[in-house]
């Protein structure tokens, strides 16, 4: 199964978003998803915190900001065609 991170932090409105987004999208899709909190983690928050939220599929940084549905479809299917 195809594995979705969300990078997000408390008190992003568009973390929020994000989240909805993504849980929307589990009702009709197949995936994995793993949400990683960045507060207090400075490694993390010098990587994504101006970034925020930052969505990967299968490790690759897939959208920032806004969770697209469409193409998130797009993307996750891309990843789950067989090799």
């Amino acid at each position: 199964m195809t594995d979705v991170v969300l990078y997000h932090a408390a008190g992003c409105h568009l973390c929020e978003r994000a989240r909805a987004m993504l849980a929307e999208l589990r009702e009709e899709l197949a995936f994995d998803l793993r949400e990683v909190d960045i507060s207090g983690d400075p490694e993390l928050e010098k990587r994504y915190r101006e970034l925020i939220p930052v969505v990967e599929i299968d490790g690759a940084q897939a959208f920032v900001y806004y969770v697209q549905p469409d193409a998130f479809r797009r993307k996750l299917a891309a990843q789950t065609r067989p090799a």
